[in-house]
């Protein structure tokens, strides 16, 4: 089957969203704000704060509220260039440059407190953490990535032909200028020796002035701001495979016209403005699949479903066989959930923008024939996602190790905010559990003689008069006092407050 890909661009409502629809279907979503714009590529004039010698690591200050963590790794060369880490660009790293190995230098040797350097941010603040930054500067244009402190040249690993890898490599080696080093993107498949050499010229330029704005600026400065959303994921995704690109606010479909223009003339007639009177993710039913992304428990076609739980340090992907039976054994059933499981997995491992460490609990398999079969399949998939990824082979619980490159929030993060309730458990206390958590501090603040007013939560209220009736009288007589409850609309179920009055 032709796979049909399209995107879909909503820029109305002061927030930029992108969505890579494959075959229907939503593939990968992103959200940006345009007044928060995106951190991740971005470059700074940073100043060491603090130098941490055990971690071999630097605190560097660039304007922002918490200070940017810099990695030794991304100060001395680079172990291997997939440090180098630009979002969305999992695909183009490229080869790693020969005869790098492991750093000796330590963090004392290149860095020390109060000294100015340009930074660029390789990975967006998340939760408690800082921005990761790298002196490693990475540029990237439509055709070409700009390494200018690394001399090396690569190509994209989804550029498989060996005769087109190696007749890109000729090509930049014959062009580029000395001491700066080149990836060709998978956009720069097929392009000849003038599109490359403009791309080239583009992205020197861009260097030269970044270099001299940071000469004349203080520390703790923003030299360039990377692309917004909108031009960067047209930049990024609008390739020769996709159908077309649709968006549905007219000055910025004139603005983007004209980028396509510019760096990718073959592609203007593919892009769109929508006119239609249905805001244009109802008109392609993607507003019902972002609230799917969002939700804890995801259905499968065939019945069963999968839990994706996000916590900081990893997210863990459950697989249950649901309301399937299947049709002929028991570990037939199994594998066939399982094979169906990992399609939906990668899809929202994708759509979700998860990363970092992930544990896929698949149903057990006794045969390791199925167990190799379901571990291929997962394998298979992931290529199709643009992010890097690491595999380990499925163990015989069934388990799945896998680390997936994150380089900013996942969608989870970026569109929703810890519950005040539950505050991130997913849980909040059971009516009998806050009924007796209130009557014990009902007793530890009692005075004789007082009114004791209780204001808690209506339904919590409602639970210790219907519930609990026998055991407020036997408090007040014990701690001779008198209980009022006073039911209130704006508490939350877990919140109450205990206050003492005389009379």
């Amino acid at each position: 089957m032709v796979e049909r890909k399209e995107i879909v661009v909503n820029a109305l409502h002061g927030e930029y969203r992108v969505a890579l629809v494959e075959n229907g279907a939503l593939a990968e979503l992103y959200v940006e704000r345009p007044s928060a714009g995106t951190l991740v590529g971005s470059i700074f004039k940073g100043k060491v704060s603090r130098v941490l010698a055990g971690m071999d690591a630097a605190f560097v200050n660039i304007g922002l509220e918490k200070a940017g963590f810099l990695y030794v790794s991304d100060v001395v060369a680079p172990a291997a260039l997939e440090d180098l880490e630009l979002e969305g660009e999992g695909e183009e790293k490229g080869d790693v440059p020969p005869g790098n190995g492991r750093q000796t230098a330590g963090i004392r040797d290149v860095l020390q407190a109060g000294q100015e350097l340009l930074v660029q941010v390789a990975k967006a603040p998340i939760g408690t953490k800082g921005a990761r930054l790298s002196t490693h500067i990475a540029l990237p244009g439509r055709l070409l990535v700009c390494l200018p402190t690394v001399e090396h040249i690569g190509v994209s690993r989804r550029i498989r032909d060996e005769a087109e890898r190696e007749r890109l490599r000729a090509l930049i080696m014959k062009i580029r200028p000395a001491g700066m080093g080149f990836i060709a993107r998978t956009a720069a498949e097929g392009a000849n020796e003038e599109a490359l050499t403009a791309d080239m010229a583009f992205l020197v330029r861009l260097w030269d002035d970044i270099r001299t704005r940071a000469k004349n600026c203080p520390p703790e400065t923003k030299i360039y701001q990377e692309l917004d959303l909108i031009t960067r994921s047209t930049r990024d995704l609008f390739t020769d495979d996709v159908d077309r690109l649709v968006i549905d606010d007219g000055e910025i479909y004139r603005r983007l016209v004209e980028f396509v223009r510019i760096f990718m003339p073959q592609l203007a007639e593919r892009v769109e403005l929508y006119t239609g009177r249905e805001p244009i993710f109802d008109a392609f039913g993607l507003e019902t699949e972002i609230a799917r992304a969002l939700e804890r428990k995801v259905w499968l076609k065939s019945g069963g479903y999968i839990v994706i739980d996000q916590t900081e340090a990893l997210c863990t992907i459950d697989v249950n066989t649901g309301r399937y039976v299947g049709r002929y054994n028991l570990e037939d059933t199994i594998t066939r959930i399982n094979l169906e499981a990992v399609k939906e997995i990668v899809c929202q491992l994708r759509l979700r923008d998860i990363g970092g460490i992930i544990i896929i609990d698949f149903i057990d398999m006794e045969k390791a024939s199925n167990r190799d079969k379901v571990t291929a399949a997962l394998q298979a998939e992931l290529t199709r996602d643009r992010a890097r990824s690491t595999i380990l082979k499925i163990s015989e619980l069934g388990l799945v190790e896998m680390t997936r490159k994150r380089v900013s929030e996942s969608l989870t993060q970026r569109l929703t905010e810890v519950c005040s309730c539950c505050e991130g458990l997913g849980r909040v206390k059971s009516l009998p559990t806050l009924a007796s958590e209130i009557l014990r501090a009902i007793e530890r603040e009692a005075r004789e003689g007082q009114t004791v007013r209780v204001m808690a939560h209506r339904a919590v209220c409602d639970w210790l008069v219907l519930e609990e009736n026998h055991t407020l009288a036997a408090l007040e007589k014990r701690c001779a006092v008198r209980i009022l409850l006073d039911p209130r609309e704006d508490l939350p179920r877990e919140q109450y407050q205990i206050r003492n009055s005389s009379g």
